[in-house]
């Protein structure tokens, strides 16, 4: 674990499409930083793996649900979805091809090696919002984790995600009855309005306790059908 004292190491530093992207071990941790913003690390996982669990509880109990996982990360979110045999096909969309390089031969391989294996998984380098907003690919669940939260993004394109007009294209990909859950660092009660606003039903938030500050939370809502 790490400690004050530790200094980072840099293990690589790309400039991708949208900034520079840096993979850093701090101690025993692996880091993600993108434009001098601190992402995530391999501290923990269990909000990455509430965000997959709450949206297939919300589900319906459709059989082998489609799922839609936005943003690679250090690879919780997918890991837990391979690892529960409920899930159907899982579609990974990550915009960072230095990202998904440190998964597949990189330093966060061990964490994604069986979950990159498992035939249900695949991944999609694209940014996510322009793939909302062109697939004809529908999914039961979205599960989104690309920025600190909705008000909190990585970039400031990324804004457009959580809003009315960004909340519409999430729906129209998804399936009847379909949920959308949204990862977020702090609570968002001007979110959870814009949910209802854009028309989905059920909205609610679930927190995750942490040691200091504020709880993570999750986003959640179904569209109706």
């Amino acid at each position: 674990m790490a400690t004050a004292y530790d200094i980072p190491e840099v293990l690589d530093r790309r400039e991708g499409p949208y900034g520079e992207v840096v993979l850093r071990r701090h101690g025993e941790l692996l880091q993600i930083i993108a434009n001098g913003c601190f992402l995530m690390d391999t501290s923990d996982g269990r909000s990455e793996r509430l965000l997959v669990d709450a949206a297939l509880d919300a589900l319906d109990g459709r059989p082998l649900p489609h799922v839609l996982i936005g943003g690679l990360g250090v690879g919780f979110s997918l890991a837990h979805a391979t690892g529960n045999p409920r899930w159907g096909r899982i579609t990974v969309v990550e915009r960072e091809p230095a990202i998904i390089d440190w998964h597949l031969d990189g330093p966060l391989s061990d964490l994604s090696r069986e979950a990159l294996a498992d035939p249900r998984a695949r991944i999609v380098r694209a940014d996510l919002i322009d793939y909302v907003n062109e697939t004809s690919a529908t999914f039961d669940a979205l599960c989104l984790d690309i920025d600190n939260g909705p008000d909190w993004t990585v970039t400031e394109a990324n804004d457009s995600l959580y809003s009315p007009a960004g909340l519409a294209s999430c729906a129209r990909v998804l399936r009847p009855g379909g949920v959308l859950a949204v990862w977020s660092a702090k609570p968002s009660p001007e979110f959870e309005g814009t949910l209802r606003n854009a028309g989905f039903q059920q909205v609610r938030t679930e927190e995750i306790p942490v040691a200091r500050g504020v709880p993570d939370v999750i986003h959640l809502g179904v569209r109706p059908g």
